[in-house]
């Protein structure tokens, strides 16, 4: 911890009705205070970060390249300042297109219109191979993906978007959902059903049956992704 003893985490999500689901529990459990804002809504973010031990940025249905939305704008005007700062990052599908495109890399859709929803297997790079002990199978949900910027180190590439974790000092952006435990899931597959008929979702029953299998090892994985690298760069 740095002279001040930050105790809170800044929660950035999308949506007013947005939850931190599994991170939002594990943070809470640790001691942190939560402080959740939605700047698309219309939630200030904060001028002093002085207090704040990390910022968490979460996923939502808009994309990082809506620079005409005010949220967005705010965000991508933001993280800068949590970089500068030296405030550790975690930025969770838009959360980690979001970082990427602060950084200087590209945001695009699937080249093929593919869509990535359920649970699919991503590849440790070689110096990702020690992040990824717990799990390797994740959940997605998402139509577009980031490039690696300059200077960042891939820690995880997949099959139909090759990347898939990176880590710009210590900023982490990943393009999975180890966030979201049943009660999210269940929520996105009736709020946001129609996107299982697009090219690449896996169906409702898969879903949940691959859920009961993998789930605990992804909590595991979570937990210990924060406890030994995120928050493990609190000074």
């Amino acid at each position: 911890m740095n002279a001040c003893n930050p105790n809170t985490i800044l929660l950035i999500v999308h949506q007013k009705k947005s939850v931190s689901g599994h991170i939002g529990t594990l943070l809470s459990s640790l001691g942190y205070n939560l402080d959740k804002r939605c700047p698309c809504i219309g939630d200030p973010l904060p001028q002093n970060l002085e207090n704040y031990a990390a910022v968490v940025v979460f996923g939502g249905p808009m994309s990082a390249n809506d620079c005409d939305m005010e949220g967005i704008k705010k965000e991508l005007d933001f993280i800068p300042d949590v970089l500068k700062l030296k405030i550790p990052f975690l930025g969770l599908c838009l959360g980690g297109q979001l970082l990427a495109r602060v950084l200087g890399a590209k945001i695009s859709p699937h080249e093929l219109g593919h869509i990535e929803s359920g649970f699919t297997k991503i590849y440790p790079t070689k110096i990702g191979e020690d992040w990824f002990v717990e799990s390797d199978i994740f959940y997605q949900w998402h139509r577009e993906g980031f490039d690696v910027p300059d200077g960042a180190q891939l820690l995880a590439k997949g099959d139909k978007f090759p990347n898939q974790a990176f880590r710009y000092k210590n900023a982490f952006g990943i393009q999975f959902h180890p966030e979201v435990n049943l009660r999210m899931h269940l929520a996105w597959l009736y709020f946001a059903g129609y996107r299982l008929s697009e090219r690449g979702a896996q169906t409702r029953k898969e879903q949940l049956t691959l859920r009961l299998k993998y789930g605990k090892n992804i909590n595991l994985w979570l937990d210990n992704f924060l406890d030994n690298h995120l928050l493990n760069n609190i000074k």
